[in-house]
């Protein structure tokens, strides 16, 4: 039984085997549309920290 999984991208549905090489993407294309995303910063991790309270925690530390 082989698992399928949707392209985060398109959508399209893309067997999970050792095959599929761009899993869980279904082609080279989406899986360097998604790295552009990130690279773009269209996509954040969230974290409670902003900017600011970052860069003032690393002035503090001893160095």
């Amino acid at each position: 039984m082989s698992v399928t999984v949707h392209c985060p991208t398109c959508g399209t549905l893309v067997e999970w085997t050792a095959q599929a090489r761009q899993r869980p993407f279904c082609s080279e294309r989406c899986r360097m549309i998604d790295l552009g995303q990130w690279a773009s910063e269209d996509y954040r991790i969230p974290s409670e920290d902003t900017p600011v309270d970052l860069e003032t925690r690393l002035d503090s530390e001893p160095d």
